[in-house]
C-alpha cells in the first residue's frame, strides 16, 4: 500500500461517497481522504479516491470525462427524476416508436444546455439544491453547458406501464444523466426518470482498477501510486536532482514547450511538482518533494 495515491473503489447501491470515504479512511489508516466526483446512493460503480497527497490531485481528475450504463423510464415523471422519487405523473406510452425514442436521444448528442436536476448538489447561493428542495422550496436550476460525447440505446422494453430504455453515455463533467431521463420523456410527452445507474469509468480510471467493498474491508486491495497516476493523467517532464531541490524551495524552472499543466516526475519515479510555463519560466503549482 503507497503512503500517497489513488484507490479506485466500484461502489455498491444504497449508500452515499460520504460513506464510501468514511470505509476507505479507516481502511487507509488516514483521515485525509477525498473524492472525484459524487454518485448518488442509488448509482453503482466508479468512485475514484485519492488519500493525504493524492488528495490535491483530485480535482484534475474529477473535470475528466465520465462514461455510465444507465436504464429510463418513460412514462412516470418524479421530483427526483428518478426511481427513488415520489411520482408526480404518469402517462400512456403505448403510442411511442422506438424511432421516436432514437430521435429524441440522438438530439442530446453533442455540446448542449442541460437543465440539472433540481435534487442535485449543485449550489445556489452556498446551499446545495437537494437542501433547499427537502425544506419545501421549487428550485428549478438554470441550464447550462455539457458535452455528450456517446450516447447509445442498447435495449428498448415495452412493459405494461411504460417503457425501459438501456443507454450507454459518455460525457463530459457536470452532465447528469437523471436530466437525459427526464428531457426524453418530455419531449415525448410521456414523462420520464432514471431507473438505474452506473458509472463505469472517471477520466483514464476504469472498472478494471476497483476493488470491492468487501475487499476494502477486508483489507485485501492495492493502491494506485501518485507518481503513475500523475503519468496517467498529465504529459510528464523528468525533474533531476538539482531541479528537485530548486523545487522544493518553492523556486521556477526553465519552461518547458507547451502552456499546459504537466508532472515533474523524478527518475526514480516520484511526483516532485506540478508545473505550468508563465513569462517564460515553469512555475510550480503544487510540490510534493517534501512528502517523498
Amino acid at each position: 500500500m503507497h503512503e500517497h495515491g489513488f484507490l479506485v473503489v466500484d461502489k455498491e447501491p444504497g449508500m452515499t461517497s460520504h460513506d464510501v470515504v468514511a470505509i476507505a479512511r479507516k481502511a487507509l489508516g488516514t483521515r485525509k481522504v477525498g473524492h472525484a466526483g459524487t454518485l448518488d446512493p442509488m448509482a453503482t460503480g466508479i468512485l475514484v479516491l485519492g488519500f493525504n497527497n493524492g488528495t490535491r490531485l483530485l480535482q484534475y481528475i474529477t473535470g475528466g470525462d465520465k462514461s455510465y450504463q444507465a436504464t429510463v423510464v418513460l412514462g412516470a415523471a418524479t421530483v427526483t427524476d428518478d426511481v427513488e422519487g415520489e411520482v408526480i405523473s404518469t402517462a400512456d406510452t403505448s403510442a411511442i416508436t422506438d424511432a421516436q425514442i432514437h430521435d429524441e436521444l440522438s438530439k442530446m448528442r453533442g455540446t448542449i444546455m442541460q437543465r440539472p436536476s433540481s435534487v442535485s448538489a449543485v449550489k445556489i447561493d452556498g446551499e446545495r439544491a437537494y437542501d433547499r428542495v427537502r425544506s419545501g422550496e421549487e428550485v428549478v436550476l438554470p441550464s447550462r453547458e455539457v458535452t455528450i460525447t456517446q450516447l447509445d440505446v442498447l435495449a428498448i422494453r415495452r412493459l405494461e406501464k411504460g417503457i425501459e430504455i438501456d443507454i450507454e453515455v459518455t460525457c463530459s463533467s457536470g452532465t447528469f444523466i437523471r436530466a437525459i431521463a427526464r428531457d426524453c420523456g418530455d419531449a415525448l410527452g410521456v414523462g420520464g426518470h432514471l431507473n438505474s445507474l452506473r458509472r463505469s469509468r472517471v477520466a483514464g480510471f476504469g472498472l478494471d482498477r476497483a476493488v470491492s467493498l468487501a475487499q476494502l474491508k477486508s483489507g485485501e486491495f492495492s493502491t494506485l501510486d501518485l507518481a503513475d497516476v500523475a503519468r496517467a493523467t498529465f504529459p510528464v517532464r523528468e525533474i533531476a536532482m538539482d531541479e528537485k531541490l530548486e523545487l522544493s524551495f518553492g523556486r521556477t524552472l526553465s519552461a518547458n514547450a507547451g502552456q499546459q499543466i504537466y508532472a515533474g516526475i523524478s527518475a526514480d519515479n516520484h511526483l516532485i511538482a506540478l508545473l505550468h510555463n508563465v513569462d517564460g519560466k515553469a512555475k510550480p503549482i503544487a510540490v510534493f518533494a517534501a512528502a517523498q
